[in-house]
């Protein structure tokens, strides 16, 4: 077999309005007609996905090439799109990157072929618990943990300081709202009508020990939730607080990751939980000027934020999984792309490329990891306890539910809200209501 790194490769670029794919065709390497074709639906990335399409097709030594297939930018199109491919019994998917909480749903349907035996314990070697977790179902490994994504603590050093609070030391929802009263600060957090709502939601029931749906492979008419319970209660008091006091600042029922991100910029910055990318995304403000260096030296990181003190909160997990479609032709050969898209090194770089921290512990210890990425070992802790939205093929319904009676942030009750949203999440599962 001619040596893969001798291969010549041609790369041609096609963009359309839905979709991009990027063929690679070797020469050197064996016959390209015996060569299997692997499509791998992506979500949009800066071009790391691609790359590791490039480096595992030339790494195959001829055996398969892989075009990547781009998505919609979000999840919930994403999940439309592919949907609607599956249930057609479209044998051109692959590979998919799927969003971590339609695991359940895809699998449920047997839109994916679940994970061979073989392959089982290289997909869950080193990888983050909650991870795994969520890349189960009825007990079985259906896909692939790749990117493990998670929220921290970002804080302004200045206002902790002043406040008083040892963010050596972790801290709680309560104590960072008194903080923020304290110093005429803002919190940051995500009150707009959309998913990063329910992650919000999620995460506070979650810190508290209390699953949103008791029991995720329960039938809709025998789904029991957890919201209308002590935890909700005690979650509906800190979203209330934050939206109705004004902490969240003028426009915080319309604030997603990137406007809480921006705010936190702000003269009126002090505490904010958010997902990586805002590292990358405020040092690069700093290079085109846009930033005062001021401002991000400023920038502190910790664990995310307890609601209980002495008990650690759980950070709400997100990430992508990767899929194989049930009906692909070429399911050994996609199986073995993934085995390679998942090596150790390649996640470390899509980290650094892209922003989106790696499922594998092993791949933070990259010396390169940790100079671009110096909040890593805050990430790192916040993997280690947290814990996924609920894992229900349901799950859209769900989400939906919570989205409508948890928003506006500043009309939750803690007296009332839990129940409402209860009530209205089992009337759409049972469909009595719509969404």
């Amino acid at each position: 077999m001619t040596d893969p790194s001798r291969c010549r490769r041609t790369r041609l670029l096609a963009g359309a309005a839905m979709a991009t794919a990027t063929l690679v065709a070797l020469s050197g390497c064996g016959s390209q007609e015996d060569a299997k074709t692997l499509t791998w639906y992506i979500d949009p990335d800066n071009g790391g996905k691609a790359a590791m399409a490039d480096a595992c097709t030339e790494a195959s030594g001829g055996k398969y090439t892989i075009q990547t297939s781009m998505l919609p930018s979000d999840a919930a199109g994403q999940r439309e799109q592919l949907i609607r491919r599956l249930a057609s019994k479209d044998n051109s998917i692959d590979i998919m990157s799927i969003d971590t909480v339609y695991v359940p749903e895809f699998a449920n349907a047997d839109f994916i072929a679940p994970v061979p035996e073989e392959y089982v314990d290289e997909f869950t070697e080193d990888v983050v618990e909650a991870a795994v977790e969520s890349s189960m179902w009825e007990d079985q490994l259906v896909v692939a943990p790749v990117q493990a994504n998670t929220q921290i603590l970002w804080y302004r050093k200045s206002v902790a300081e002043a406040a008083g609070l040892d963010m050596d030391k972790p801290v709680t929802w309560d104590q960072i709202i008194e903080a923020a009263k304290d110093q005429d600060k803002e919190i940051g957090a995500h009150g707009i009508r959309a998913e990063s709502l329910t992650v919000w939601v999620n995460a506070l029931y979650e810190s508290q020990g209390e699953a949103i749906v008791k029991d995720p492979e329960a039938e809709p008419e025998d789904t029991e939730l957890g919201l209308d319970s002590p935890a909700g209660e005690k979650a509906a008091q800190i979203v209330d607080t934050i939206g109705s006091e004004g902490l969240g600042g003028p426009n915080f029922s319309n604030l997603d990751e990137q406007g809480a991100m921006l705010r936190f910029q702000g003269e009126n910055g002090g505490f904010m939980v958010n997902w990586p990318f805002v590292y990358p995304a405020m040092k690069a403000a700093v290079e085109d000027g846009s930033l005062d260096q001021e401002v991000f030296d400023d920038v502190g990181w910790a664990q995310y934020p307890a609601v209980e003190e002495g008990t650690p909160g759980a950070a709400p997990l997100g990430g992508g999984k990767l899929a194989v479609g049930a009906f692909s032709d070429h399911q050994d050969e996609a199986f073995e792309a993934i085995s390679c898209i998942r090596e150790t090194q390649k996640q470390s770089e899509y980290y650094i490329t892209d922003g989106l921290p790696p499922a594998t512990r092993a791949a933070f210890d990259d010396p390169k990891v940790q100079q671009e990425a110096p909040y890593s070992d805050a990430i790192l802790d916040s993997l280690d306890v947290a814990k996924s939205r609920p894992i229900s093929p349901y799950y859209n319904g769900i989400t939906g539910g919570i989205q409508r009676s948890w928003h506006p942030p500043a009309d939750v009750s803690p007296e009332s809200t839990p129940k409402t949203s209860a009530d209205l999440i089992l009337e759409i599962l049972r469909g009595e209501a719509l969404l």
